[in-house]
């Protein structure tokens, strides 16, 4: 099962990037625990600049932006593998 965390305080582009993933993991009926990550202490121990920030399986994949579907979907895939 995958960890996907969706790293940021909670504003408009961190629900987009959790709305992402949660489509992502259904297109690939994969099994993966979607959390979202708002406390600052935790979020600087991925050591990422800007938020919000996308890790799965504890690697960050993407911060400071919001990435395409097709992105997040690729990284899904990759990380079932």
């Amino acid at each position: 099962m995958l960890t996907i965390k969706v790293l940021g305080p909670g504003c408009a582009n961190c629900i987009k990037v959790t709305q992402l993933a949660q489509q992502a993991v259904a297109t690939l009926g994969a099994e993966a625990q979607v959390e979202k990550v708002t406390e600052v202490a935790e979020i600087k121990k991925y050591k990422i600049l800007a938020t919000p920030g996308l890790v799965i399986n504890e690697k960050v994949v993407c911060a400071g932006r919001v990435p395409t579907a097709a992105e997040v979907t690729t990284w899904v895939a990759n990380a079932l593998v």
